[in-house]
């Protein structure tokens, strides 16, 4: 699975889980999750775990924050780190 495959993964659970009816278009890769509201801190624990169910990676709880997690981008870099080479 390539970046853009993390980012539209990430994307569409996104936008089920948290922003049900919104404009998909809306959620850029740029958007800032905790800034705008869409993460709060349940959020962020269920992205997490889906996040390492879905893509067979461990996060540990000092990752969980918003340098990795606050926009698609960041969670794409952060997942593909995690993944094996």
């Amino acid at each position: 699975m390539n970046d853009m495959e993390i980012r539209e993964t990430v994307r569409a659970y996104i936008l089920e889980e948290f922003l049900p009816g919104e404009d998909p278009a809306q959620l850029t890769d740029e958007v800032e999750l905790f800034s705008s509201g869409i993460l709060d801190s349940i959020a962020t624990l269920k992205l997490v775990s889906f996040l390492e169910e879905r893509f067979g990676i461990a996060i540990a709880a000092y990752e969980a924050d918003s340098h990795n997690l606050n926009t698609i981008e960041s969670i794409g870099r952060l997942v593909a780190s995690k993944r094996p080479a």
